[in-house]
Protein backbone atom coordinates (compact mmCIF):
# COMPACT_ATOMS: atom_id res chain seq x y z
CA UNK A 1 0.00 0.00 0.00
CA UNK A 2 1.65 3.19 -0.53
CA UNK A 3 2.14 5.81 1.52
CA UNK A 4 -0.11 8.95 2.07
CA UNK A 5 0.42 12.79 2.41
CA UNK A 6 -1.88 15.65 3.15
CA UNK A 7 -1.26 18.82 1.42
CA UNK A 8 -2.46 22.17 2.90
CA UNK A 9 -2.77 25.03 1.06
CA UNK A 10 -5.46 27.88 -0.18
CA UNK A 11 -3.24 28.72 -3.31
CA UNK A 12 -4.53 25.79 -5.75
CA UNK A 13 -0.85 26.24 -8.08
CA UNK A 14 0.81 25.08 -4.73
CA UNK A 15 -1.40 22.49 -3.88
CA UNK A 16 -0.95 20.68 -7.89
CA UNK A 17 2.62 21.48 -7.80
CA UNK A 18 2.85 19.48 -4.37
CA UNK A 19 0.54 16.54 -5.28
CA UNK A 20 2.40 16.02 -8.46
CA UNK A 21 6.12 16.14 -6.88
CA UNK A 22 4.49 13.49 -4.04
CA UNK A 23 2.22 11.36 -6.73
CA UNK A 24 5.42 11.10 -8.47
CA UNK A 25 6.81 9.53 -5.66
CA UNK A 26 4.73 7.01 -4.93
CA UNK A 27 2.61 8.92 -2.41
CA UNK A 28 -1.37 9.06 -2.34
CA UNK A 29 -2.46 12.61 -2.00
CA UNK A 30 -5.17 14.32 -0.27
CA UNK A 31 -5.68 17.97 -0.12
CA UNK A 32 -7.07 20.60 2.05
CA UNK A 33 -7.65 24.10 1.67
CA UNK A 34 -8.86 25.22 5.11
CA UNK A 35 -8.11 23.97 8.71
CA UNK A 36 -11.38 22.04 9.09
CA UNK A 37 -10.69 20.12 5.88
CA UNK A 38 -7.29 19.60 7.31
CA UNK A 39 -8.86 17.74 10.50
CA UNK A 40 -11.08 16.02 8.26
CA UNK A 41 -8.83 14.72 6.56
CA UNK A 42 -6.41 13.87 9.56
CA UNK A 43 -9.46 12.14 11.20
CA UNK A 44 -10.27 10.25 7.97
CA UNK A 45 -6.80 9.06 7.38
CA UNK A 46 -3.62 8.07 8.79
CA UNK A 47 -0.70 10.11 6.83
CA UNK A 48 3.54 9.48 5.98
CA UNK A 49 3.66 12.73 5.56
CA UNK A 50 2.13 16.37 5.50
CA UNK A 51 2.85 19.70 3.61
CA UNK A 52 1.23 23.15 4.96
CA UNK A 53 1.37 26.53 4.37
CA UNK A 54 1.26 28.71 7.13
CA UNK A 55 -1.68 31.08 6.00
CA UNK A 56 -4.96 29.17 4.57
CA UNK A 57 -6.80 32.83 3.72
CA UNK A 58 -5.54 34.84 0.48
CA UNK A 59 -6.95 37.62 1.78
CA UNK A 60 -5.35 37.53 5.37
CA UNK A 61 -1.46 37.88 5.26
CA UNK A 62 -1.65 37.56 9.04
CA UNK A 63 -3.88 34.19 9.04
CA UNK A 64 -1.58 31.81 10.59
CA UNK A 65 -3.90 28.38 10.58
CA UNK A 66 -1.41 26.43 9.50
CA UNK A 67 -0.35 26.23 13.04
CA UNK A 68 -3.53 24.86 14.35
CA UNK A 69 -2.68 22.59 11.28
CA UNK A 70 0.79 21.30 12.54
CA UNK A 71 -0.79 21.51 16.44
CA UNK A 72 -3.55 18.91 14.87
CA UNK A 73 -1.14 16.89 13.44
CA UNK A 74 0.81 16.15 16.48
CA UNK A 75 -2.85 15.56 18.61
CA UNK A 76 -4.52 13.43 15.67
CA UNK A 77 -1.43 11.75 13.63
CA UNK A 78 1.29 11.52 15.55
CA UNK A 79 3.91 9.71 13.42
CA UNK A 80 3.01 12.01 10.51
CA UNK A 81 5.98 14.64 9.16
CA UNK A 82 4.95 17.68 8.41
CA UNK A 83 6.62 20.08 6.89
CA UNK A 84 6.69 24.10 6.89
CA UNK A 85 6.18 25.28 3.76
CA UNK A 86 5.19 29.03 3.19
CA UNK A 87 5.62 32.38 1.91
CA UNK A 88 4.97 34.42 5.49
CA UNK A 89 6.99 32.90 8.03
CA UNK A 90 8.82 35.32 10.28
CA UNK A 91 11.57 34.02 12.41
CA UNK A 92 10.06 33.53 15.25
CA UNK A 93 7.13 31.67 13.32
CA UNK A 94 9.54 29.47 11.63
CA UNK A 95 11.19 28.64 14.94
CA UNK A 96 8.00 27.81 16.64
CA UNK A 97 7.17 25.49 13.71
CA UNK A 98 10.55 23.69 14.38
CA UNK A 99 10.46 23.17 18.25
CA UNK A 100 6.61 23.71 19.30
CA UNK A 101 4.88 22.02 16.67
CA UNK A 102 7.22 19.41 16.08
CA UNK A 103 7.97 20.31 12.35
CA UNK A 104 10.44 18.04 10.13
CA UNK A 105 11.80 21.18 8.40
CA UNK A 106 10.81 24.80 7.08
CA UNK A 107 11.10 25.95 3.69
CA UNK A 108 10.15 29.17 1.69
CA UNK A 109 8.30 29.25 -1.40
CA UNK A 110 10.14 32.21 -2.96
CA UNK A 111 13.37 30.05 -3.01
CA UNK A 112 11.49 26.51 -3.55
CA UNK A 113 13.96 24.20 -5.17
CA UNK A 114 12.75 20.65 -6.38
CA UNK A 115 15.85 18.37 -5.59
CA UNK A 116 15.75 20.10 -2.23
CA UNK A 117 11.81 19.08 -1.42
CA UNK A 118 12.82 15.62 -3.33
CA UNK A 119 15.94 14.97 -0.64
CA UNK A 120 13.50 15.95 1.92
CA UNK A 121 10.94 13.30 1.06
CA UNK A 122 13.88 10.70 0.61
CA UNK A 123 14.62 11.34 4.53
CA UNK A 124 11.75 11.18 5.42
CA UNK A 125 10.76 7.88 3.81
CA UNK A 126 14.08 6.01 4.87
CA UNK A 127 13.14 7.42 8.78
CA UNK A 128 11.02 5.42 11.02
CA UNK A 129 8.23 6.89 11.96
CA UNK A 130 7.41 7.17 15.29
CA UNK A 131 5.42 9.16 17.57
CA UNK A 132 6.82 12.22 19.21
CA UNK A 133 9.87 12.35 17.12
CA UNK A 134 11.61 15.55 17.05
CA UNK A 135 14.42 15.23 15.02
CA UNK A 136 14.54 17.75 12.18
CA UNK A 137 16.90 16.35 9.82
CA UNK A 138 16.81 17.25 5.77
CA UNK A 139 19.80 16.17 4.64
CA UNK A 140 19.90 19.23 1.79
CA UNK A 141 21.96 21.17 -0.61
CA UNK A 142 20.12 24.41 -1.65
CA UNK A 143 21.21 27.18 -2.87
CA UNK A 144 22.90 29.81 -0.64
CA UNK A 145 20.73 32.59 0.62
CA UNK A 146 21.92 36.07 -1.10
CA UNK A 147 24.58 37.70 0.68
CA UNK A 148 24.45 41.49 1.35
CA UNK A 149 25.06 43.61 -1.44
CA UNK A 150 28.42 45.43 0.61
CA UNK A 151 31.12 43.36 -0.85
CA UNK A 152 33.20 44.68 2.86
CA UNK A 153 30.44 42.81 4.69
CA UNK A 154 31.93 40.09 7.28
CA UNK A 155 31.68 36.57 5.98
CA UNK A 156 30.26 34.13 7.82
CA UNK A 157 29.64 30.18 7.73
CA UNK A 158 26.35 28.47 8.43
CA UNK A 159 26.63 24.84 8.56
CA UNK A 160 23.30 22.61 9.56
CA UNK A 161 21.53 19.80 7.78
CA UNK A 162 18.41 21.52 8.14
CA UNK A 163 17.27 23.61 5.51
CA UNK A 164 14.60 25.09 8.02
CA UNK A 165 17.12 26.16 10.24
CA UNK A 166 19.44 27.39 7.74
CA UNK A 167 16.95 29.59 6.60
CA UNK A 168 16.45 30.90 9.68
CA UNK A 169 20.16 31.83 10.57
CA UNK A 170 20.80 32.96 7.32
CA UNK A 171 17.56 35.40 7.78
CA UNK A 172 19.66 36.95 10.77
CA UNK A 173 23.17 37.06 9.80
CA UNK A 174 22.10 39.35 6.90
CA UNK A 175 19.95 41.68 8.86
CA UNK A 176 23.03 41.92 11.26
CA UNK A 177 25.09 43.01 7.47
CA UNK A 178 26.91 39.68 7.27
CA UNK A 179 27.24 38.16 4.00
CA UNK A 180 27.18 34.14 4.47
CA UNK A 181 27.86 30.70 2.50
CA UNK A 182 25.39 27.91 3.74
CA UNK A 183 26.00 24.04 3.76
CA UNK A 184 24.91 20.71 5.24
CA UNK A 185 27.62 17.93 5.48
CA UNK A 186 31.07 18.15 7.36
CA UNK A 187 33.26 17.61 4.27
CA UNK A 188 31.26 20.68 2.49
CA UNK A 189 32.32 22.66 5.46
CA UNK A 190 35.87 21.25 5.19
CA UNK A 191 36.07 21.99 1.98
CA UNK A 192 34.56 25.81 2.09
CA UNK A 193 36.97 26.39 5.10
CA UNK A 194 39.91 25.64 3.09
CA UNK A 195 39.39 27.82 0.55
CA UNK A 196 37.51 31.09 2.32
CA UNK A 197 37.96 33.01 5.21
CA UNK A 198 35.54 34.10 7.86
CA UNK A 199 34.52 36.09 10.75
CA UNK A 200 32.11 34.06 11.90
CA UNK A 201 30.49 30.58 11.84
CA UNK A 202 27.31 29.02 12.92
CA UNK A 203 27.46 24.97 13.50
CA UNK A 204 24.69 22.86 14.43
CA UNK A 205 26.55 19.64 15.95
CA UNK A 206 24.60 16.73 14.62
CA UNK A 207 25.08 17.12 10.78
CA UNK A 208 23.14 13.48 9.83
CA UNK A 209 19.74 13.99 11.76
CA UNK A 210 21.38 11.37 14.42
CA UNK A 211 23.51 10.52 16.83
CA UNK A 212 26.87 11.36 15.11
CA UNK A 213 28.60 14.23 16.20
CA UNK A 214 30.14 15.75 13.07
CA UNK A 215 29.73 19.41 13.87
CA UNK A 216 32.40 18.54 16.78
CA UNK A 217 34.99 18.20 13.99
CA UNK A 218 33.83 21.66 12.37
CA UNK A 219 34.25 23.09 16.11
CA UNK A 220 38.10 21.93 16.32
CA UNK A 221 39.26 23.53 12.87
CA UNK A 222 37.33 26.86 13.53
CA UNK A 223 38.87 27.11 16.43
CA UNK A 224 42.16 26.69 14.82
CA UNK A 225 41.29 28.91 12.25
CA UNK A 226 40.35 31.53 15.33
CA UNK A 227 37.45 32.25 13.42
CA UNK A 228 34.27 32.62 16.85
CA UNK A 229 31.90 30.26 16.46
CA UNK A 230 28.23 29.93 17.71
CA UNK A 231 26.70 26.64 18.48
CA UNK A 232 22.68 26.22 17.71
CA UNK A 233 22.41 22.82 18.57
CA UNK A 234 19.05 20.52 19.70
CA UNK A 235 21.59 18.69 21.67
CA UNK A 236 21.20 20.03 25.77
CA UNK A 237 22.28 18.29 28.67
CA UNK A 238 23.95 20.49 30.74
CA UNK A 239 27.10 18.31 31.33
CA UNK A 240 27.06 17.96 27.56
CA UNK A 241 26.95 21.70 26.76
CA UNK A 242 29.53 22.60 29.70
CA UNK A 243 32.07 19.71 27.86
CA UNK A 244 31.57 21.76 24.86
CA UNK A 245 32.12 25.21 25.94
CA UNK A 246 35.79 23.97 27.89
CA UNK A 247 36.88 22.22 25.28
CA UNK A 248 36.30 23.91 21.89
CA UNK A 249 36.48 27.42 23.48
CA UNK A 250 33.15 28.13 21.33
CA UNK A 251 31.28 32.28 21.18
CA UNK A 252 28.06 30.80 22.20
CA UNK A 253 25.85 27.77 22.95
CA UNK A 254 22.03 28.15 21.83
CA UNK A 255 19.91 25.44 22.04
CA UNK A 256 17.38 25.29 19.36
CA UNK A 257 14.26 24.61 21.42
CA UNK A 258 15.23 28.01 22.92
CA UNK A 259 15.93 29.83 20.31
CA UNK A 260 15.06 33.42 20.32
CA UNK A 261 15.85 36.06 18.14
CA UNK A 262 16.67 38.44 20.59
CA UNK A 263 19.64 36.76 22.62
CA UNK A 264 21.08 35.94 18.88
CA UNK A 265 21.31 39.38 17.51
CA UNK A 266 22.72 40.53 21.16
CA UNK A 267 25.58 37.56 20.77
CA UNK A 268 26.48 38.74 17.31
CA UNK A 269 26.45 42.34 18.04
CA UNK A 270 28.97 41.01 21.07
CA UNK A 271 30.67 39.09 18.69
CA UNK A 272 31.67 41.82 16.13
CA UNK A 273 32.63 44.34 18.87
CA UNK A 274 35.04 42.09 19.84
CA UNK A 275 36.19 41.08 16.58
CA UNK A 276 36.67 45.12 15.92
CA UNK A 277 38.79 45.57 19.57
CA UNK A 278 40.97 42.48 18.16
CA UNK A 279 41.60 44.39 14.98
CA UNK A 280 42.46 47.36 16.67
CA UNK A 281 44.92 45.60 18.68
CA UNK A 282 46.66 43.52 15.68
CA UNK A 283 47.98 47.11 14.85
CA UNK A 284 50.25 46.85 18.09
CA UNK A 285 53.61 45.55 18.44
CA UNK A 286 53.96 42.67 21.10
CA UNK A 287 55.97 44.70 23.19
CA UNK A 288 53.02 47.39 22.94
CA UNK A 289 50.82 44.48 23.73
CA UNK A 290 52.42 43.34 26.72
CA UNK A 291 52.59 47.38 27.87
CA UNK A 292 48.95 47.48 27.78
CA UNK A 293 48.05 44.37 29.36
CA UNK A 294 50.15 46.09 32.33
CA UNK A 295 48.16 49.04 31.76
CA UNK A 296 44.92 47.25 31.72
CA UNK A 297 45.94 46.11 35.29
CA UNK A 298 45.97 49.13 36.66
CA UNK A 299 50.32 49.58 36.57
CA UNK A 300 51.93 52.81 36.61
CA UNK A 301 54.17 53.81 34.25
CA UNK A 302 57.07 53.12 37.10
CA UNK A 303 55.98 49.74 37.61
CA UNK A 304 55.34 48.77 34.08
CA UNK A 305 59.08 49.27 33.52
CA UNK A 306 60.02 47.00 36.87
CA UNK A 307 57.95 44.37 34.73
CA UNK A 308 59.56 44.40 31.53
CA UNK A 309 63.28 45.56 32.83
CA UNK A 310 62.74 48.87 31.22
CA UNK A 311 62.82 52.75 31.73
CA UNK A 312 59.89 54.97 32.55
CA UNK A 313 60.69 56.69 29.19
CA UNK A 314 60.61 54.07 27.41
CA UNK A 315 57.45 52.67 28.85
CA UNK A 316 56.03 56.27 28.43
CA UNK A 317 57.22 55.93 24.11
CA UNK A 318 55.25 52.50 24.09
CA UNK A 319 52.38 54.57 25.48
CA UNK A 320 52.18 56.91 23.23
CA UNK A 321 52.54 54.57 20.30
CA UNK A 322 49.37 52.60 21.52
CA UNK A 323 47.76 56.11 21.88
CA UNK A 324 47.94 57.00 18.39
CA UNK A 325 47.83 53.20 17.22
CA UNK A 326 44.16 53.15 19.06
CA UNK A 327 43.50 56.48 18.48
CA UNK A 328 42.24 57.11 21.90
CA UNK A 329 44.22 59.93 24.44
CA UNK A 330 43.33 58.41 27.73
CA UNK A 331 44.58 55.66 29.73
CA UNK A 332 40.93 54.63 30.34
CA UNK A 333 40.14 54.50 26.75
CA UNK A 334 43.08 52.39 26.15
CA UNK A 335 42.56 49.85 28.80
CA UNK A 336 38.52 49.43 27.38
CA UNK A 337 40.12 48.63 24.26
CA UNK A 338 41.90 45.47 25.46
CA UNK A 339 39.26 44.71 28.29
CA UNK A 340 36.87 44.08 25.00
CA UNK A 341 39.89 42.18 23.10
CA UNK A 342 40.50 39.50 25.48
Amino acid sequence: MNPRALVVDDNSSWQQLMSEILIDHGFEVDTASTLHEAITALKTNPHRLAVVDLSLSASDHHNQDGLLVLDSIRRLDPACRAILLTGFATVEIAVKALTDYNAFTFLRKESFQRSEFKDILKRIMISAPSEGDKTNASQTDPEPAPAPSNASAPKALVVDDDAGWRSIIEDMLHEAEYSTIACASFGEALGILRKDKFSLAVVDLSLRGGPTLDGLQLLKITQGHHIPTIVVSGLSEPDDIQRIYSEHSIAAYIEKQAFHRASFKRILAEIKQSSNSHDELSALTDREREVLDLLSQGLTNKEIAEKLVITTNTVKRHLKAIFEKLDVHTRAAATAIATRGK
